[in-house]
């Protein structure tokens, strides 16, 4: 070994090993490529052993590189966590906290708990991402997730916000008036269905329990959608009856637009929860956040 690698030569390689792209690592580095290509040359070079395959369209680790690389990983988070703590010291929160979570939830966090997070904490910004489907948020980047308690991945800490909550039945008075509304769920056959179709393509089948009785029914309909906010729309202009977390229609139920059906079949639920991965230092910004939920969410 000619001369000991630096820190800087080190995070690089690890970087072009996770992307097997030298301009991904470069725009994550804040580098050009062809000054990272450089720094692979000299660090080839001082080690004595060729550490990448390069190909005009790829890049890729060799055995050597490969092992090196999977030593350096846990190095490097270590000292990402170790630094992240002296961070902690300079007092208030900065950076941008990334959020997944689904449409509804994201409305519920918006009521009070960003306008008050933003507030307190001026130096920090929230990129809050809305999706249906359920994702691995370390692999694509976030630093939370917000679920319904049964979604929510085992291995992840997890904080409840927004207290119990249920699914519920419900129509428009309109569409009441030409229907009978039903007494149990068996009555929804006889009935227009407002059908959820899941993120995975399935439709969604309704679930219900009455003094431990349970009851799934794959319910019938003419109209299937993939949003909440429109299964409620459409409920409101009369289409059916739609089965949806009842923070989303509450004021629709408290104004008389809709209401509700199978109120003794609609059981409670755990709720909403924020979540992230429990081996990782929790930074700042993320800590400040739950602190804003746990006050007010």
């Amino acid at each position: 070994m000619n001369e000991k690698p630096s820190l800087g030569d080190l995070t690089a390689l690890a970087a072009i090993a996770a992307h097997r792209s030298f301009r991904k690592a470069a725009d994550e580095l804040g580098l050009k490529p062809s000054t990272l290509s450089h720094m692979m040359r000299v660090l080839e070079q001082n080690l004595g052993v060729r550490l990448l395959n390069r190909t005009t369209r790829s890049v890729a680790p060799t055995e050597a590189g490969e092992r090196l690389v999977a030593r350096l990983q846990p190095v490097l988070r270590d000292l990402d966590a170790a630094l992240q703590e002296i961070d902690d010291f300079r007092g208030r929160p900065s950076g941008t906290l990334r959020i997944n979570a689904h449409e509804a939830s994201a409305r519920l966090l918006m009521r009070s708990v960003v306008p008050t997070f933003l507030a307190r904490h001026p130096e920090m910004a929230l990129d809050l991402v809305t999706e249906g489907r359920l994702i691995d948020i370390v692999a694509e980047g976030f630093d939370a997730g917000i679920r319904l308690g049964e979604a929510v991945p085992q291995d992840m800490i997890a904080v409840r916000f927004g207290g119990e909550t249920r699914f519920v039945a419900m129509a428009s008075p309109a569409y009441l008036k030409t229907r009978k509304p039903p007494r149990t769920p068996d009555d929804l056959k006889d009935h227009n269905c407002i059908r959820l179709r899941l993120p995975s393509g399935k439709l969604y089948r309704w679930e219900f329990e009455k003094r431990g009785q349970e009851m799934t029914i794959d319910v019938p309909g003419a109209l299937t959608l993939d949003n909440i906010e429109l299964m409620i729309e459409a409920a409101i202009d009369g289409l059916g009856i739609a089965y949806v977390p009842i923070h989303s229609v509450r004021a629709h139920l408290d104004s008389g637009r809709l209401v509700g059906t199978l109120d003794d079949w609609c059981p409670t639920i755990p709720g909403l929860f924020i979540y992230y991965p429990g081996h990782r230092h929790v930074p700042p910004g993320l800590r400040a956040f739950l602190d804003v939920v746990k006050e007010v969410g």
